[in-house]
């Protein structure tokens, strides 16, 4: 089931590449697969995150990824992704705008940028002639309601996936089951467990619980990080307790799954952790935070254990989990 070729007319939508922070039902099949199964059988059906039933006749071979920020789950089992959309180039990713965690290996396995700067062009998915084709239900990369139908009326299966409630670690199970990849789905997810782990005997864990703030500057909304957020999951591996903030702080429209945005001047007041690690920060954001006057009676801040952590954990994925890991150790190890 491959794109037809043909030439189109479209009009590109151009997106923030800054994407959302990381925030769950299991994807269904019918009677030819499920998600505990060891291996698929063809044609396959599955039920994805927007409710839509995607059959494929035959395990896919060209699969193109309009939603970067699952590009790294996707490599991580091995799944045969042949192109994927492209942030906009920044100190996060490398110079085609593919993030930085995974760009190395994206360049092993030959995967082509299908277009840069998040801008959607029909025409280049139809050139790389897929044979499934994933999409994101929202985000700066989610093309789902601008686009979603032009790609199905080309007659490729096209799976919609939620990152925003769902974990690497649940991501990786679906695309598993989707891809025939459900072995080395799981052999991801225990590989990283591994790896935590090992990490948590090396590192020393304070008293008082962890708080994970997005911290960003006097006078600005912050997020403290729920504990049902992937940077809390790490952490909980790790042996911290995730201090959470009161909810009743809560300036979200619609409250979140993965963090809580607090004003600044309530900032004082959802900082409770005993610990703070900063996210998406190469070490500034934590100095910002220890010097801001507001904070300064913060325990952690009178301890001087304010710790970065790193600045690819603005979204987890196996690789740039691994980063996170690292950060933690080589601070408190």
């Amino acid at each position: 089931m491959h794109l037809r070729r043909m030439t189109l007319a479209v009009s590109a939508v151009v997106a923030s590449a800054a994407l959302a922070l990381s925030g769950c039902s299991s994807t269904s099949s019918d009677t030819t697969s499920s998600a505990s199964s060891d291996t698929a059988s063809w044609p396959l059906t599955v039920t994805d995150d927007a409710g839509h039933e995607v059959t494929l006749d035959s395990q896919p071979e060209r699969i193109v990824n309009t939603a970067v920020s699952v590009t790294g789950t996707l490599l991580a089992i091995d799944a045969p992704v042949v192109a994927s959309a492209a942030a906009s180039v920044s100190d996060i990713t490398d110079d085609k705008g593919f993030f930085s965690q995974w760009a190395g290996v994206a360049d092993e396995r030959g995967v082509e940028v299908l277009y840069p700067d998040l801008t959607f062009d029909l025409e280049s998915v139809v050139a790389v002639d897929p044979d499934l084709v994933i999409v994101s239900t929202s985000g700066a990369d989610s093309v789902y309601d601008d686009h979603y139908d032009e790609l199905t009326a080309q007659g490729v299966p096209v799976y919609v996936a939620n990152y925003g409630s769902k974990s690497w670690e649940e991501l990786a199970e679906d695309f598993g089951t989707l891809t025939g990849h459900q072995a080395e789905a799981r052999q991801a997810v225990d590989d990283f467990d591994a790896y935590a782990a090992d990490a948590a005997e090396k590192i020393t864990v304070s008293d008082g619980g962890a708080s994970i703030v997005s911290f960003n500057g006097s006078g600005k909304d912050s997020g403290v990080a729920k504990g049902t957020s992937a940077q809390a999951a790490i952490l909980t591996k790790l042996g911290f307790q995730v201090a959470e903030a009161d909810s009743t702080l809560d300036t979200s429209e619609k409250p979140r799954q993965d963090f809580t945005f607090v004003t600044y001047e309530n900032l004082s007041k959802a900082i409770t952790g005993g610990t703070v690690f900063t996210l998406s920060d190469d070490g500034r954001k934590a100095k910002a935070l220890e010097s801001d006057a507001t904070l300064a009676n913060l325990d952690a801040v009178k301890n001087g254990r304010v710790y970065p952590l790193g600045l690819t954990s603005f979204r987890i994925d196996p690789y740039s989990g691994r980063q996170m890991i690292d950060q933690i150790v080589s601070d408190l190890a």
